[in-house]
């Protein structure tokens, strides 16, 4: 029955399947073996070509924003830095309204922070709750092989596992369906809530200063959140080493089995980099339309704050560097395709010319993107591109006069010889 309906969509001298039976009994683990013409593979290359065009502008676009997003960041950062005025978490100064202030202190809450879908509070800033479902998880490794005459024969294994998941797997994509089944997330989901009181000396931090903080404690829940936990969960749900958990057995977990479990941020000293506003912080507009707002545990003068943020923006850049760069390579090489696809009649060759293929690729994009950040940098920091230029030539123009000086300097033979 399984294979019946793997194949509902493709025809028998396409696709053939084998069941595997190695693994867990009834895992329905299986192999799929695909079969694709010479003809067929031009026209994927053919819209390969135009996907990767795209790929590349899409690139091209991330690569130059980001610059534009770096060099905006750092510029606001060191506005800020210079602007910064610290002030004194007991008192609430008039005269800094509207300032760009730092403060650090103790942290405090009488309320605590609450989660009201299973009505229980946790003395702390931040409780976040996580919310997890044990599902089949579908993976799957090819392996192609070209044939004479450009054709190419892919064999792909699909395996299946159970995991514990905070989010929904879609199981309706999965190649074997039929027998893996993954029933729909609960209605309560995963969340992150922040006490309504929290104050810093006599200040109220805000859910927004509050939700850029990331220390966090496991936090067991109290026996009193059972009965909401059955009202939403069913009979089933039951209290387990401070977490929720729905299924017959924790140890032995079955598909569609739910585990809840909570994380709190405690009280503690924290330290903020804001726009006072009134009592409490709102972002900072710097003058290039850029906000700041940074909050961290601890006691943290205004300078580290300020390297932190600056730290955070150069690995973002570098991040998005790597990423724009990869996407404009797999641009390229989708671009080059078409030319491995043709020389394929004879595998080995095209294999050579995949190879080429990638090459060309690979060059093609170490000179597209620098050529982006570069012309990114002169409209983004005009200045800063300029000396950087500037200085480059210099080392160039100094490296060649030392070496006509060291030419000149060699005796007339040696000096021939070099020439």
């Amino acid at each position: 029955m399984s294979d019946q309906n793997d194949n509902a969509d493709a025809s028998p001298s396409d696709i053939s399947l084998s069941n595997i039976t190695e693994g867990l009994p009834g895992s329905g683990d299986f192999t799929e073996t695909t079969s694709r013409s010479w003809f067929s593979r031009i026209g994927d290359s053919i819209k390969a070509i135009l996907f990767g065009l795209l790929l590349v502008l899409v690139a091209g676009v991330l690569m130059f924003w980001n610059e534009g997003r770096s060099a905006k960041t750092f510029a606001a950062l060191s506005e800020g830095a210079g602007q910064v005025i610290g002030i004194n978490a007991g008192t609430i100064d008039p005269a800094r309204e509207g300032k760009l202030v730092h403060i650090a202190g103790p942290t405090a809450s009488e309320a605590g922070v609450l989660d009201a879908d299973f009505a229980f509070a946790a003395n702390g800033l931040k409780l976040s709750r996580k919310v997890e479902m044990y599902q089949w998880k579908e993976e799957s490794h090819s392996e192609t092989q070209k044939k004479l005459g450009g054709g190419e024969e892919t064999v792909t294994r699909y395996s299946y596992t159970r995991e514990w998941a905070d989010r929904a797997i879609d199981s309706s994509r999965f190649r074997n369906a039929t027998d893996h089944r993954n029933p729909p997330m609960p209605a309560i989901a995963s969340r992150d809530f922040a006490s309504a009181d929290a104050t810093l000396g006599a200040f109220t931090l805000g859910p927004k200063v509050i939700g850029l903080l990331w220390s966090a404690e496991p936090f067991s829940a109290p026996d009193s959140a059972l009965a909401e936990a059955r009202a939403k969960l069913g009979a089933r749900a039951r209290i387990l080493q401070g977490k929720v958990y729905a299924g017959a057995n924790a140890d032995q977990p079955l598909i569609g089995d739910v585990r809840i479990s909570w994380k709190v941020l405690p009280l503690q000293p924290v330290s903020v980099v804001a726009r006072q506003m009134q009592s409490t912080f709102v972002p900072w507009l710097a003058g290039n339309g850029r906000e700041i707002i940074l909050a961290e545990t601890g006691l943290v003068p205004p300078e580290t704050m300020f390297k932190h943020g600056e730290d955070e923006n150069a690995l973002l850049t570098w991040i998005l560097r790597i990423v724009g760069v990869v996407l404009m390579f797999i641009g390229f090489r989708l671009m080059l395709s078409l030319l491995e696809v043709l020389a394929d009649v004879v595998p080995f060759i095209g294999t050579i010319v995949g190879a080429g293929a990638s090459l060309v690729a690979l060059l093609c994009t170490f000179v597209v993107a620098p050529l982006i950040i570069a012309f990114a940098w002169l409209f983004y920091r005009p200045l800063t591109a300029i000396a950087v230029l500037a200085v480059g030539a210099c080392l160039v123009w100094g490296m060649r006069q030392l070496a006509h000086r060291r030419i000149a300097a060699q005796p007339p033979n040696a000096a021939a010889r070099i020439a």
